[in-house]
């Protein structure tokens, strides 16, 4: 069974005050807030609400972030790109 984590989203590996501030915009001020979210819905609201598209490695973090939040371990930022760029290739 996962380890509940702590509240703060800043507790998160890869989660400074920058990206709290980008996930607060959508909502989303808590661990407990992304965990069981799909990280591309996240990622694509905040450039919907901000009128930007963000950098991809915002959404690589946003993974990360979500899968640490879901219980699984705490994994760097770019060990997510590869699976970002397959997800996404072909999309628009």
């Amino acid at each position: 069974m996962p380890t509940k984590q702590p509240s703060d989203l800043t507790s998160l590996m890869n989660v400074g005050a920058a990206v709290a501030g980008y996930l607060g915009r959508v909502g989303i001020t808590q661990v407990d807030d992304l965990a069981g979210r799909d990280p591309f819905e996240i990622y694509e609201t905040l450039c919907e609400r901000d009128g930007v598209r963000h950098d991809p490695c915002l959404l690589d973090t946003i993974m990360s972030a979500t899968d640490q939040a879901n219980g699984n371990p705490a994994r760097p930022w770019w060990s997510y790109t590869p699976q970002r760029k397959q997800l996404l290739e072909g999309r628009p």
